[in-house]
């Protein structure tokens, strides 16, 4: 598996940011990219269970990080996230956060993703459409200025 890089202050994965939530990736070189995490209970909507926002974030970059695979600097943003909540996710509960590529081509992509508990039940499930991230949005400083780069 292939470490992804992270970012300093992004909420999902940034390293710096004292509210967010620190995750690391993983690709295959493929098609897959995938995350060990555990939510704490910081991020509960009710009692012992995860804000479905959470969940929701958590797709949204590991969907998104397809992209990546092959070229860390190929970035892509949601233009449309679809989520199916199918159960309740526990906090303090061991998680396997799964995107898939399903396509890519030209400037927009195509991709799913999937929150697994321990047990192997499917908690939620995510379709992404994709589109390259602009390079306005980038010009300033580009990755530089995010902090992007894969931690040892």
């Amino acid at each position: 598996m292939n470490k992804q890089p992270n970012s300093d202050w992004c909420f999902v994965c940034g390293r710096k940011n004292p509210s967010g939530l620190r995750m690391v990736f993983h690709d295959n070189g493929d098609d897959q990219v995938v995350s060990e995490y555990t939510v704490g209970d910081q991020y509960q909507g009710y009692p012992g269970i995860v804000h479905g926002g959470i969940l929701a974030s958590m797709l949204d970059e590991v969907v998104a990080r397809v992209s990546m695979i092959g070229d860390h600097h190929h970035l892509m943003m949601s233009v449309r996230l679809n989520v199916a909540y199918r159960h309740s996710v526990p906090t303090n509960t061991p998680l396997r956060i799964v995107g898939t590529r399903v396509k890519l081509r030209g400037r927009l992509g195509k991709a799913q993703g999937k929150i697994v508990l321990p047990d192997g039940t499917v908690a939620c499930e995510s379709v992404m459409t994709l589109a390259d991230v602009p390079e306005a949005v980038l010009d300033d400083g580009g990755l530089e200025s995010l902090g992007w780069r894969v931690d040892e």
